[in-house]
């Protein structure tokens, strides 16, 4: 039960992963709106990080993979902060957003970032149910 579980989650969070890289290709305005403006190239790395996202959360179910993706996923995460610390810096641009959750959103990457750690390890290693 405790395996299937972890599955389950393992699974969920991957889905998050390749349902947010999809995202970069149909919501492509939302993402270029994120961009921090010192960044160049802004449509090219929305695209770029949508396909790592998509890649990296596939690669998370391949078993010969998963601690690679995990270590990926962590590079990710730490690459697009910018943008959502941008979308916090600049609340009155997201009207359809509070504050509120647009703050949320960092520790939230925190976390995600913790998720993606416990992938890391070696599979014997890996301990609760979040593996």
């Amino acid at each position: 039960m405790k395996n299937k579980l972890s599955l389950i989650i393992k699974v969920i969070f991957s889905l998050l992963f390749i349902a947010g890289g999809i995202a970069h290709f149909t919501k492509t305005d939302f993402y270029l709106s994120m961009m921090p403006s010192y960044l160049p190239y802004h449509l090219e790395l929305v695209y770029i990080s949508g396909v790592f996202e998509i890649l990296l959360g596939a690669l998370l179910l391949v078993p010969k993979y998963t601690r690679f993706a995990g270590f990926g996923i962590i590079v990710l995460l730490l690459a697009v902060f910018p943008a959502n610390l941008n979308m916090y810096l600049h609340a009155e641009s997201y009207s359809n957003m509070s504050e509120t959750s647009l703050l949320i959103r960092l520790p939230i990457q925190l976390l995600l970032i913790y998720w993606a750690y416990k992938y890391t390890k070696p599979k014997g290693e890996q301990s609760g149910i979040i593996r």
